[in-house]
């Protein structure tokens, strides 16, 4: 056997240069660059070897480890899963930075490859600097907080472990079932040692995404379901776009006439101005899907994990629909009593489609609806005057006139989801990326980065409120530094918006969600805080427009989106309840209220919420 000698990390990062993913017979790289902060935990390990095999694998610097993470999980998503980054740490608050992120891609089923440094294996000072004592454990780092939040884990404690671990970490990253954040925790010792590597370690090796296909019985009962259903409804989730299903639930849609609700991850499956298409369903949907929703008699999920967002918290389907659901996880197949269709979303389309042989059902009754919502939808991008300040569904809506099927949404937390699923006409399959598995504040600006590297030459767009970006605006150093002309939209309306008006809704009062100065009584009143997030943006490199009127912000939106660098739109928002804004929530989402509680607000919201709680429904 031929053997090379190198060092852990260097064999590591060896190994990750030669494995590829294909699909379809598209071969794609699975690990095409590593982020990385280094630090005493990595910089003589993984670092050198990064330095060492520049030419194989490329490197980005980051400025926070999490935001690290989001950028390489907006990579993977763009990349539909076929391609990832991998993210490098030192150990202590490097490694511990990772979490938020890690459970982000897991939650998403998107794959990305953690390697944060950790403590000495071979203990030659204990404890060493940023090491975790735990007087109950000597093998417990804190890297062991990335292991609920990671689908493999594994800690390389002596360099031949490296070779199973290293391939079970490829294993699970291409794996459409298993895929989301996975771990290796190298000790910074182990990092640097040397060992002789069996040259087969090297080879390229090709990972197969498989496209498993129905199985033949539950495909019978799946198209007995169809057949027997007189209002059929479709929702489709991410796992159409990460199948690259579209075009298949296009045919099955047409063809049985079936209307496409979507949930968030799902947005797009369908392009807006589809016949089918009804747009988003849910808490933050449509009158249209959510009036089909209520009224369906069979529910065909494909690839959504159903959460409490698309339900409406269990009260948005009727008693005695039924469901099927095609998935390629079974654990997800199986939800709310469903009849599984355990398959990958394209392969599972098409043999419903080849199965049902022209079957059609007679339901047309959401075209009317549809159109109704598209009136609501341009009312509430309406600008009765150019020369006021914009509300943030004016925003949306002169951003809806300038951009093409080329460009990329990248949204995540805050109000700006609701009134996106609501509102937004998505012109391509990739056009909408909003990350609502997790909702994570801070996504925005470096997931918009990731895309970026997936997606080179298309605008991207990062929208972001004033609370998502202060809580992660660093990347844009990076942004700069990458020459990546990404597009930051920042709406300023001084303080938590959206859980602010869910605050208002549950009893809350508002309390501690706007930015204003604190009373001496405890309450935050007074002017908004004296905050310029647009010179801070510029501090950091960006080119920066400021839009005081809708006339400016639709001048700077379009020199935005013709810029070669990175631009920031800075725009005050006016709040939605003095002009147009977007339809309130269609369906009811559970944030229990205070059960007893002396303030008037409180007591009216519990009542309201004992309302909605009876509506809710267990099917099985």
């Amino acid at each position: 056997m031929h053997v090379r000698t190198l060092t852990v990390a260097q064999a590591l990062v060896r190994f990750l240069a030669a494995q590829y993913t294909e699909r379809d017979g598209v071969r794609r790289r699975l690990i095409s660059a590593t982020w990385g902060i280094f630090g005493h935990g990595n910089v003589a390990g993984v670092g050198q070897a990064l330095l060492e095999y520049a030419d194989s694998m490329p490197y980005h610097q980051g400025r926070n480890e999490q935001a690290m993470v989001h950028a390489a999980v907006g990579y993977a998503r763009q990349s539909n899963r076929l391609s990832a980054h991998a993210v490098t740490t030192s150990i202590g608050p490097g490694a511990t930075n990772l979490v938020t992120g890690a459970a982000l891609a897991t939650v998403n089923h998107l794959p990305v490859l953690l390697l944060p440094g950790d403590t000495f294996a071979t203990r030659p000072a204990d404890p060493v600097l940023q090491q975790l004592e735990v007087p109950y454990a000597g093998d417990v780092s804190v890297n062991d907080c990335l292991r609920p939040v990671s689908k493999y884990f594994d800690r390389i404690t002596r360099p031949e472990a490296l070779v199973p671990a290293a391939l079970a970490a490829a294993r699970v990253l291409a794996d459409p079932v298993e895929t989301g954040a996975v771990t290796l925790a190298l000790p910074q010792d182990v990092q640097a040692e040397a060992y002789d590597w069996p040259e087969e370690f090297f080879a390229e090796r090709v990972w197969t995404v498989r496209r498993p296909r129905p199985d033949q019985a539950e495909l019978d009962a799946a198209v007995r379901a169809v057949r027997a259903a007189a209002r059929p409804l479709i929702v489709a989730g991410g796992g159409v776009k990460h199948s690259g299903a579209e075009d298949a639930l296009r045919t099955f849609a047409e063809r049985a006439r079936i209307p496409v609700a979507s949930t968030q991850a799902g947005k797009g499956a369908l392009p807006y101005d589809h016949p089918c298409d009804v747009g988003g369903i849910g808490h933050t949907g449509t009158a249209t899907a959510d009036s089909l929703a209520a009224t369906s008699d069979l529910v065909i999920g494909v690839g959504t994990r159903y959460t409490d967002f698309t339900t409406a918290s269990a009260t948005l389907f009727p008693d005695g629909v039924r469901f099927v659901n095609l998935n390629i996880a079974g654990f997800d197949a199986h939800k709310l009593g469903a009849q599984p269709l355990v398959a990958d979303a394209r392969e599972g389309l098409t043999a419903l489609t080849e199965a049902l042989d022209g079957h059609r059902t007679d339901n047309l009754s959401w075209t009317f609806s549809k159109d109704d919502w598209q009136r609501r939808t341009d009312a509430a991008y309406a600008v009765p005057d150019e020369d006021a300040r914009p509300t943030q569904t004016q925003v949306l809506g002169v951003l809806d006139t300038l951009v093409t099927g080329d460009d990329i949404l990248i949204n995540a937390a805050g109000s700006l989801p609701g009134d996106l699923h609501k509102l937004w006409r998505a012109r391509s399959s990739d056009q909408y990326h909003v990350e609502y598995g997790y909702s994570c504040m801070g996504y925005e600006i470096p997931a918009a980065i990731g895309v970026a590297l997936a997606a080179p030459g298309r605008p991207v767009w990062a929208l972001v409120g004033d609370g998502t970006y202060l809580m992660n605006p660093t990347e844009i150093v990076t942004a700069v530094q990458e020459g990546l002309p990404i597009k930051v939209v920042i709406l300023q309306n001084h303080g938590y918006a959206s859980i602010g008006g869910l605050s208002e809704a549950v009893g809350g009062e508002g309390y501690g969600t706007a930015y204003r100065h604190r009373a001496p009584d405890g309450t935050f009143t007074g002017p908004p805080l004296p905050v310029d997030l647009a010179a801070n943006a510029a501090s950091l490199g960006m080119r920066v427009l400021r839009a005081r009127t809708v006339r400016d912000l639709r001048e700077a939106l379009d020199e935005a989106r013709a810029s070669t660098v990175p631009t920031c739109v800075y725009t005050e928002t006016e709040t939605a309840d003095t002009v147009s804004g977007a339809p309130p929530a269609q369906a009811w989402w559970d944030v229990p209220v205070a059960e007893t509680a002396t303030r008037s607000s409180a007591v009216k919201a519990r009542e309201e919420y004992d309302r909605h709680v009876t509506a809710r429904r267990r099917h099985l």
